[in-house]
């Protein structure tokens, strides 16, 4: 009786039920905790082997395409489906773990309807994004690994995402620009072409031969291994300026040689100018000073 009377005073005095609370806790942690617990495990490595697969068949495609046996046509569309895939399945293994807990999902789909409105006007530029990958994958102006040009930025592109297309710069800068924006401006693709012309122009000194700047320009691009040689190159005077002429070389590559022949035509003309005494031309303004007694005399 003065057990009972003592435990009930402290009832009085805390307003818990230490005891009861520790047996609901207790009943929680050996039903709902042990499911709560699993989800948490299951949730882990179930992101885990997702994870891993996408990167596996990243790596194959990789491979593959090394060896030849894939094209950058299949491996722009697998790249963007394999992350698609990946998101899918975390949403669905989230959902799958939901409904194991036995959270009741007709409160969830009702919040989620009332909140349809606001949320449309959130997402309203990502779909935009979304709807935009779509047409690139379509229309294909550009592929992964192709290079260009796009919204003001110049570069290669690394993957092409449900928002975004991500392309990293000639110094090592990765851009991100939005589908939507990639998909609706113009785009350069330097890529796309097996071969590029080269279009270069030296200004001379009206006083030097032109004609002995073009035969210059001619032996260099005659002896260059990488020029296209069975397309026209054409090494013409183009302009005349206040100062000088102006001499156009245009030359055939192949697109992945493009800027290592621009400079090596650019070095070599620029010694070959120097070895023939031709005169870069160099702004000059003539100064007449006029003597106060010669000024009156006009």
């Amino acid at each position: 009786m003065e057990e009972t009377g003592v435990v009930g005073s402290e009832v009085l005095k805390t307003g818990i039920d230490w005891g009861a609370l520790w047996s609901k806790v207790t009943e929680w942690a050996m039903n709902s905790g042990i499911k709560v617990l699993i989800s948490i495990i299951i949730l882990i490595v179930s992101f885990k082997v997702i994870n891993f697969l996408a990167k596996k068949i990243e790596k194959g495609m990789d491979k593959k395409e090394k060896e030849g046996a894939n094209g950058r046509t299949d491996k722009t569309l697998a790249k963007t489906l394999i992350y698609v895939l990946r998101i899918a399945l975390k949403v669905l293994v989230v959902v799958c773990l939901v409904g194991y807990l036995g959270i009741d999902t007709s409160s969830i789909t009702a919040l989620i309807a009332s909140l349809g409105v606001c949320f449309g006007l959130a997402v309203n530029g990502a779909l935009g994004n979304i709807a935009g990958c779509v047409l690139l994958l379509i229309t294909r102006p550009f592929r992964v690994d192709d290079f260009i040009e796009v919204d003001g930025y110049t570069g290669t592109v690394e993957d092409i995402h449900l928002c975004h297309t991500r392309i990293c710069t000639l110094d090592n800068k990765v851009v991100y620009v939005p589908n939507s924006i990639a998909s609706g401006a113009s785009v350069v693709n330097y890529s796309l072409k097996d071969v590029r012309r080269i279009d270069l122009e030296f200004e001379i000194s009206e006083e030097e031969d032109f004609e002995d700047a073009k035969r210059i320009l001619h032996e260099i691009i005659d002896a260059h291994e990488k020029v296209l040689h069975d397309k026209e190159n054409i090494i013409r005077l183009t302009d005349s300026t206040d100062d000088g002429v102006v001499i156009c070389c245009r030359a055939w590559v192949n697109t992945p040689d493009y800027w290592e022949v621009s400079w090596d035509i650019r070095e070599a003309a620029k010694k070959g100018f120097d070895a023939a005494e031709i005169e870069y031309p160099y702004a000059q303004m003539d100064v007449r000073v006029i003597d106060k007694r010669e000024r009156e005399a006009r």
